[in-house]
C-alpha cells in the first residue's frame, strides 16, 4: 500500500514550514536515512530524511511552496513491487478517506447541535474505548482541531477514539454535546477578551497612510515567530529590571594579554592565531560563572515547579538577515575562554546562513544580548522563555569615576538584567548581577 510522507515537525514550536527543495524526483528509489528534501523553518534550513524504503510515486507539494502545515501530505512512496501510478492515486485518496468531509464544519453551531443530539449512537460510540491524552501534544485530525477551536474547546482534553487514540470529528462533537467543555470555554471567553484587546486590523492601519506612499512586505516565518514569542513573553512574564555599572579596564587588559599570547596555527589563509577573544566572550563566561555562584538564579519557572539547572547554558543573541536567533553555549561555566570564543564564531556564522540545528538554539538557562558595538549605552532586553533572565550589555565608554575621594577616568559598561519575577525576585537578581560584576572587574577569577 502507498506510504504517505508528511511535513515533519522539526522543532517543538514548528507549525508550518517552507518546502525549499526536493532532492529526489518521481521514480527515484529511496532507503531509510536518504536525504529527500530541504525544509525552511523560522530559524534554519534543515534536511529531511526518509524513514521508509520505496519508490517516489508522487511529489504532492512542489519545491518552493511556503507555509506548508505540519503533518500535511507532501509526497507518496510506493512499496517494493507496488505500481507507482496506483500508489500515487492511493496516496491522494488516503488523507481524504481518513477524514469526514469538511463541509459540515462550516454549518452554524445551532445546526450542528441538533444533528449530534439526533444521533446518540454515534455520540456514544467513542466513549466505549476512548484513549485519554496524556497531557503532551494532542493527536487530532485537522477537521477535529478546527471544530474544537471554533467551539473554544481544548482538543488535548478530549478523549480520542481514532487510530492510536487520535481525536476525530465525532469525539469533538460529543464533547460539544456534553456541554461541559463548552460551558468552560464560555466562562473563559469574557476574561480572555478583557485581557487581550484586539490590535488594529491591517485595513485600519493602511487607511492611515496615503496610497502609494508605502510598500507592503509580507512577513516571513521568522518574523512571525519572533512577533508571537515576544507578545507571549511580555504578556505572560512579569519582567523586573536591575541595572549596574561595571569597570572594564582589568578585563580589557586581560583580554589583550591573552590574545597576544595566543599560539598560531596553519590555515588556508596562512598563519593565524588559535583564538581571538572578544569582550563578549568574556561576558558569556562571567555570566555563566555568576550563575554557578548564585545557583538559585539559574532556574526556569513552570506552573508545576521550579526548574533548577545544573549547568549554565548561555544563549547569545545574534542578528541575522530578517530577524534574530539565540545560539547556545552549553555548559559555558566549564569551558575555557578560547573554547567559548571559537564556538561562538562557528555558531554565529552558521546562524547567519540558517544552518543551525534546533538543539543549538532551543533551551538554555539564560541569555546575553550585547548592543555595545552599536554604541548603545544601556537598554532592557525581553526574556526568551524558558529563560528566567537575560542580560542586556551596553557599550564600554570612558567615564569619570570617584576612587578614594579622587576623580579618575575608567572604562565603564552598563548592564541591565531582566528577570522573570516569578523565578528570580529583586534580591536574588541583585545577587546574581553583583556576582557578574565581580567576575568582570576581577577577570582572573574566570581562569582558575
Amino acid at each position: 500500500m502507498p506510504i504517505n510522507i508528511t511535513m515533519p515537525a522539526l522543532s517543538p514550536t514548528m507549525e508550518e514550514g517552507n518546502l525549499a527543495k526536493w532532492l529526489v524526483k518521481e521514480g527515484d528509489k529511496v532507503s531509510p536515512g536518504d536525504v529527500i528534501a530541504e525544509i525552511e523553518t523560522d530559524k534554519a534550513t534543515m534536511e529531511v530524511e526518509a524513514v521508509d524504503e520505496g519508490t517516489v510515486a508522487k511529489l504532492v507539494v512542489p519545491a518552493g511552496t511556503e507555509g506548508v502545515k505540519v503533518n500535511a501530505l507532501i509526497a507518496v512512496l510506493a512499496e517494493e513491487g507496488e505500481d507507482a501510478g496506483a500508489a500515487a492515486k492511493g496516496g491522494d485518496a488516503a488523507p481524504k478517506a481518513a477524514e469526514p468531509k469538511a463541509e459540515p464544519a462550516k454549518k452554524p453551531e445551532t445546526d450542528a447541535a441538533p444533528a449530534a443530539a439526533a444521533t446518540p449512537a454515534k455520540a456514544d460510540t467513542p466513549k466505549a474505548a476512548p484513549v485519554a491524552n496524556s497531557g503532551g501534544r494532542a493527536f487530532a485530525s485537522p477537521l477535529a482541531r478546527r471544530i474544537a477551536k471554533d467551539a473554544g474547546i481544548d482538543v488535548s482534553a478530549v478523549a480520542g477514539s481514532g487510530p492510536k487514540g487520535r481525536v476525530v470529528k465525532v469525539d469533538v462533537e460529543a464533547a460539544i454535546a456534553g456541554g461541559g467543555a463548552k460551558a468552560a470555554a464560555a466562562a473563559r471567553a469574557p476574561a480572555a477578551a478583557a485581557s487581550a484587546p484586539k490590535p488594529m486590523s491591517d485595513d485600519a492601519v493602511l487607511k492611515l497612510f496615503e496610497e502609494g506612499s508605502y510598500e507592503l512586505i509580507p512577513h516571513d516565518n521568522m518574523r512571525k515567530t519572533i512577533a508571537r514569542r515576544l507578545v507571549e513573553a511580555k504578556s505572560t512574564i512579569p519582567h523586573f529590571y536591575l541595572t549596574l555599572d561595571c569597570e572594564l579596564d582589568a578585563l580589557l587588559a586581560l583580554r589583550k594579554q591573552l590574545n597576544d599570547a595566543a599560539p598560531t596555527r596553519k590555515t588556508e589563509k596562512g598563519e593565524e592565531p588559535a583564538y581571538k577573544l572578544s569582550v563578549n566572550d568574556l561576558i558569556i563566561k562571567a555570566m555563566a560563572m555568576a550563575l554557578v555562584a548564585v545557583p538559585d538564579a539559574n532556574a526556569s519557572w513552570t506552573e508545576g515547579g521550579m526548574l533548577k539547572h545544573k549547568h549554565a547554558d548561555v544563549g547569545v543573541a545574534v542578528s541575522i538577515p530578517g530577524g534574530l536567533i539565540t545560539p547556545i553555549v552549553r555548559k559555558a561555566e566549564a569551558k575555557t575562554l578560547s573554547a567559548i570564543s571559537n564556538e561562538m564564531k562557528d555558531l554565529a556564522a552558521r546562524a547567519r546562513n540558517r544552518k543551525l540545528k534546533p538543539e543549538e538554539y532551543q533551551g538554555g538557562t539564560t541569555a546575553v544580548s550585547n548592543l555595545g558595538m552599536f554604541g548603545i549605552k544601556d537598554f532592557a532586553a525581553v526574556i526568551n522563555p524558558p529563560h528566567a533572565t537575560i542580560l542586556a550589555v551596553g557599550a564600554g565608554e570612558e567615564r569619570a569615576v570617584v576612587k578614594n575621594g579622587e576623580v579618575k577616568v575608567a572604562t565603564v559598561m552598563s548592564v541591565t538584567l531582566s528577570t522573570d519575577h516569578r523565578a528570580v525576585d529583586g534580591a536574588l537578581g541583585a545577587e546574581l548581577l553583583g556576582a557578574f560584576k565581580r567576575y568582570v572587574e576581577n577577570p582572573m577569577g574566570m581562569l582558575v
